[in-house]
């Protein structure tokens, strides 16, 4: 059975204990010099709908900041200290109100009539927000957030223009995700609702979204769960561990996939261990809970077909940054509703269906000689 590295897994506060010891927590990667505006300080993002924000090819420093803005104020909030989340807020609305030009500067002129109705709304909201605080209505002050952040999530999607880079012509007969798309699984414990992510791993992406859209993985069960570690899906009835293409009579499989800060393309085929890249970040980093990572055979990073698992972080046994899967598997999304449904779910419980709700015309079929 294809599975990911348990061993690794368990070894991991170990790990973290050595290299604490020898290169110490605050050790930074080095960022490639376009990016540094797009990456916040201070400890590791967790949640699988900020690091998709992060992740979108795009620059405008000005959107990224009233970002970290709004996300910024879940601590003090909870900790009660409201002055500093309304300082954080106040912010936002600053840059907000005078920086405008700058943002819709980034957005394709045909999109403009629509980035303002989003700003107007963003602004509103945004006042809202800063009263809910001034009232200390906790509940009120997350909900309006939400709606904050996806608006602001709006504007950075109408500034991509395109899609950023070629994929190596080697992997053209492979299906590509070039954009994002969003899956809705139907599992017997519950829904869950995904978004996987094609600008940052096209071929990884373009597999899973190809797959779903054939009913690959309907009515298969779950054959892996651990607590604390993964929920793994994709083998298939009888002898085969991966799909088999009807049209080539043999398995699919697609290369390791990892795209880092520094690089603006993925990188193919390796570790990142194996070619020294160990301390890069990868864009899509195993950090948030539901992360959704392909597996493989534990000795062929190049082996990985139609198996995937959903990561069960647990910031106690595997802290952001710092666990062994980044970097040696290839992440391509995240649980973004319905993460709740994924410790329910125990081996042999059965997927329904899966359907791609969003995003299907960015699939790009694999081109047969």
């Amino acid at each position: 059975m294809i599975h990911i590295l348990k061993s690794l897994f368990k070894a991991t506060l170990v790990f973290v204990l050595l290299l604490t010891c020898w290169v110490g927590l605050s050790s930074p990667t080095q960022a490639a010099p376009n990016r540094e505006s797009r990456l916040p300080g201070g400890d590791a993002i967790t949640e699988g709908d900020a690091l998709l924000r992060y992740a979108l090819p795009i620059e405008n420093p000005t959107i990224f900041k009233i970002q970290g803005d709004i996300e910024s104020i879940i601590a003090p909030i909870r900790g009660r200290r409201w002055s500093a989340a309304s300082s954080s807020l106040s912010e936002a609305g600053f840059l907000l109100s005078t920086r405008s030009e700058n943002i819709l500067a980034s957005i394709p002129e045909s999109r403009h009539s629509e980035a303002q109705e989003v700003l107007d709304q963003l602004s509103a909201d945004l006042n809202l927000l800063r009263d809910r605080v001034a009232e200390q209505d906790k509940i009120a002050a997350f909900a309006t957030q939400k709606t904050c952040l996806s608006e602001v999530e709006t504007l950075e999607n109408l500034m991509v223009q395109g899609f950023p880079y070629e994929v190596p012509s080697e992997y053209s007969a492979l299906p590509q995700l070039k954009g994002r798309a969003t899956v809705e699984i139907e599992t017997e414990k519950g829904n869950l609702t995904v978004i996987v992510d094609g600008y940052n791993a096209p071929v990884t992406a373009g597999n899973f979204v190809d797959l779903v859209s054939r009913g690959f993985y309907d009515g298969l069960p779950i054959n892996r769960a651990e607590e604390f570690y993964v929920v793994q899906l994709g083998d298939p009835p009888g002898p085969e561990e991966g799909f088999v293409d009807p049209d080539t009579k043999e398995e699919r499989t697609i290369p390791l996939e990892i795209r880092v800060q520094s690089e603006p393309e993925p990188i193919y085929e390796f570790t990142l261990e194996e070619i020294g890249l160990y301390r890069e970040e990868p864009v899509l980093p195993f950090s948030a809970y539901g992360t959704l990572g392909m597996a493989r055979p534990d000795d062929d990073p190049n082996g990985g077909s139609s198996q995937f698992f959903f990561f069960l972080f647990e910031p106690e046994l595997t802290p952001a940054g710092l666990n062994l899967l980044d970097g040696r598997y290839a992440g391509f999304g995240y649980v973004v509703e319905g993460e709740e449904v994924l410790p329910e779910l125990k081996k042999g419980d059965r997927i329904i269906s899966m359907k791609v709700i969003e995003g299907a015309e960015n699939l790009v079929p694999g081109q047969t000689s």
